[in-house]
């Protein structure tokens, strides 16, 4: 099983929704509102300047897919691509997906002067995760991540109790 790596297309779509949806809920207990999610996809997919998604197959069928956001920094003269959004179907988990795709998103920024480095975030407890990420090369860094969303946003629901 060798996954074919390529940029998301607009009928990759429903697809990422469906992996967004799942990571939330696997990784943070939260139920993601689809009609949220599914603006927010398809918003990226129709302007690449804010980024753009990987997605890896197999026989045709998604597995894998990473969504890459910029962020400018002055320090450096240079952009970030975060990496966000990483999701493996469980069946394909352990099994190098994830190395595939960073692998080539290495390479697509290594054809970029502007591309200075790359950042994640990931949670605290996911120490899977973070063994992965090591694995890959990646450091963890000093800083720590804060948020304030605008009064009213609201984009997920509890997930319902599970018995």
């Amino acid at each position: 099983m060798r996954p074919k790596i390529r940029r998301a297309v607009s009928r990759d779509a429903p697809v990422l929704v469906a992996f967004n949806r799942a990571m939330a809920l696997e990784t943070e207990g939260k139920v993601l509102l689809a009609h949220v999610v599914r603006a927010g996809v398809r918003g990226l997919l129709r302007w690449p300047d804010s980024g753009f998604y990987l997605v890896a197959e197999v026989g045709g069928e998604v597995i894998a897919a990473l969504m890459v956001t910029r962020e400018w920094s002055d320090w450096r003269n240079g952009d970030f691509w975060w990496i966000q959004s990483v999701y493996v179907v469980p069946g394909f988990r352990r099994r190098g997906v994830y190395r595939r795709l960073y692998r080539h998103l290495q390479a697509e920024a290594a054809k970029k002067r502007a591309v200075c480095g790359f950042r994640l975030y990931v949670g605290r407890d996911n120490r899977r995760a973070q063994a992965t990420y090591r694995a890959n090369g990646m450091e963890r860094t000093h800083y720590l991540v804060y948020e304030q969303l605008k009064p009213g946003v609201r984009f997920f629901k509890p997930a319902p109790e599970r018995g």
